[in-house]
């Protein structure tokens, strides 16, 4: 009896500071901004609870266009470093020698020992007018004069694949690792071509970390601000900008929460879309990770 108590204790202890962690910092933090969003303001300093704050989002245009131009953009970041990671991943996983994997898997945490900040301002330096490419291109003759590579789609693209292709590459590794090598031998024993063997054997076996790799890029690509403002510049139209802009530039925080709430709304059903499409389970992919 002693024992099961002890255990008991010890079990509690253990879940206690999780279940803080999640309840305080999770859980009552979205639930306040939920019950925020549901304010309406009837006069000064009155407020009742309604749907007024999302009824206006979804009847203004600019908005609903910038959420799903979001989305299609934070889709098109999550293909590519998808296919950026993939041979990574593989390779690390299957080519590499064990000694080296450590080494392999470090490099790729190296954009990760800066903030955001200080990536989104390398990339500044690295593509403004008077940048390093930019003097490249005309020390080389190819370019008359400065270029401008900032301030577009492509440039905000490319800084989210730079920033989130870690997150997928973990998951893939850690997915392929555990692929016995004998599965790819005996694909190319019954005569498969290298393309045959990674479209019928690897990429249904990593297919969980796929997915899992996929919708955590989706949701930090989607959730991203920084990057997206100081690389695509005021043409960004990227939705945390509104988001941004509802909180603190027009101080309309009930509209700035509902849109929040509307963001992870979208994505969570676009999440769950994916889920349905690959025939994949959150049991399946990101709890085994």
């Amino acid at each position: 009896m002693k024992t099961r108590d002890a255990d008991r204790l010890a079990l509690i202890l253990l879940l206690t500071p999780f279940v803080m962690w999640i309840g305080l910092l999770i859980v009552l933090p979205h639930a306040g901004v939920v019950l925020l969003s549901l304010r309406e303001k009837v006069a000064p300093r009155m407020f009742e609870y309604g749907l007024g704050n999302y009824i206006a989002f979804l009847k203004e245009p600019i908005y609903l266009n910038t959420l799903m131009r979001t989305a299609v953009m934070s889709l098109l970041v999550t293909a590519l470093a998808l296919l950026v990671a993939f041979p990574v991943a593989f390779y690390i996983a299957k080519v590499a020698r064990a000694r080296s994997r450590a080494a392999l898997l470090l490099l790729c945490l190296v954009p990760l020992w800066v903030s955001d900040l200080v990536r989104a301002f390398g990339w500044i330096v690295l593509l403004r007018e008077t940048g390093i490419v930019s003097s490249a291109l005309q020390a080389l003759g190819l370019a008359a004069g400065p270029v401008e590579l900032l301030y577009n789609d492509a440039t905000v693209v490319v800084g989210l694949v730079y920033t989130v292709v870690l997150f997928m590459i973990v998951p893939l590794v850690s997915t392929l690792d555990g692929m016995d090598d004998s599965l790819i031998e005996a694909g190319f024993n019954l005569g498969g071509s290298r393309l045959t063997v990674l479209r019928r054997i690897v990429v249904p076996y990593a297919m969980p970390g796929i997915v899992s790799g996929s919708i955590i890029v989706f949701m930090l690509t989607a959730g991203s601000y920084l990057t997206p403002v100081l690389l695509g510049g005021k043409t960004s139209m990227w939705f945390t900008e509104q988001i941004y802009d509802q909180f603190i530039t027009r101080f309309n925080w009930e509209s700035g929460a509902a849109f929040g709430v509307s963001l992870l709304v979208f994505t969570s059903l676009v999440v769950w879309i994916g889920l349905r499409l690959t025939g994949q389970q959150l049991a399946t992919t990101v709890a085994r990770r």
